[in-house]
């Protein structure tokens, strides 16, 4: 297994508030937010760190969103849980077998048995928190986070998630992914793409918190 590039003090502060940010939210920070945390006096300084990530290879760089980062194979061994590649089983790794969540019936369990499409076996070290299921995700309102249409969204089970994290959300009969922003007496569920709106939880309205997203597998991997 390839060893990873050797890197700076100051770049392997920026992976590590990378790998934060993601175990934490279920997303990457975005330039602004790796400039005011680090202290530079500009994101066009965070810019050029991550710039020379990208050309060690340990990141890729995604154009047109303001959260575009994404790790690569060569940092799985610390607990990548973005971007992680479809793996078949492999013999001598920890595996994890995971439901493949479909459509889900109003008012039933996420994890009922009718719901479960498919299971894939993926390396559990691909994961800093451990998964109970995927989600695969429809439509583009994550975009800006890395969330495509098509990617399975690895979810930990959880009724509990504080603001800012991107959860799975059950709101009436539908189940959605967003960001979570709680403040005083209000719930909202925002998007990550300008092109779809703020959800505002009305009081007295059918809202439950069904998971954490811990990871992601690109739909370009299952192929």
């Amino acid at each position: 297994m390839a060893e990873q590039p050797k890197l700076t003090a100051r770049q392997q502060q920026i992976l590590d508030l990378i790998q934060n940010a993601i175990a934490n939210t279920g997303a990457p920070p975005t330039r602004a937010e790796i400039a005011a945390e680090l202290g530079f006096r500009s994101a066009n300084a965070a810019e050029e760190h991550l710039q020379a990530l990208a050309r060690k290879g340990v990141i890729e760089l995604v154009s047109g969103t303001s959260r575009g980062i994404r790790l690569r194979q060569s940092v799985r061994q610390i607990n990548a849980a973005r971007g992680a590649q479809f793996n078949l089983p492999i013999p001598g790794l920890s595996q994890l077998t995971l439901p493949l969540i479909g459509r889900v019936a109003a008012g039933s369990p996420i994890l009922a048995q009718e719901h479960v499409d498919q299971t894939y076996a993926v390396e559990s070290t691909l994961f800093q928190h451990r998964p109970d299921y995927l989600l695969r995700v429809r439509g583009m309102s994550m975009r800006d986070a890395g969330i495509m249409d098509g990617d399975l969204l690895a979810v930990q089970a959880t009724h509990e998630a504080r603001s800012g994290q991107i959860v799975v959300a059950r709101l009436g009969d539908e189940v959605t992914v967003k960001r979570l922003r709680r403040s005083a007496g209000s719930i909202e569920l925002l998007p990550e793409n300008p092109d779809y709106p703020i959800i505002r939880v009305a009081p007295g309205e059918p809202f439950a918190i069904e998971g954490l997203a811990v990871g992601l597998i690109r739909n370009t991997m299952l192929m």
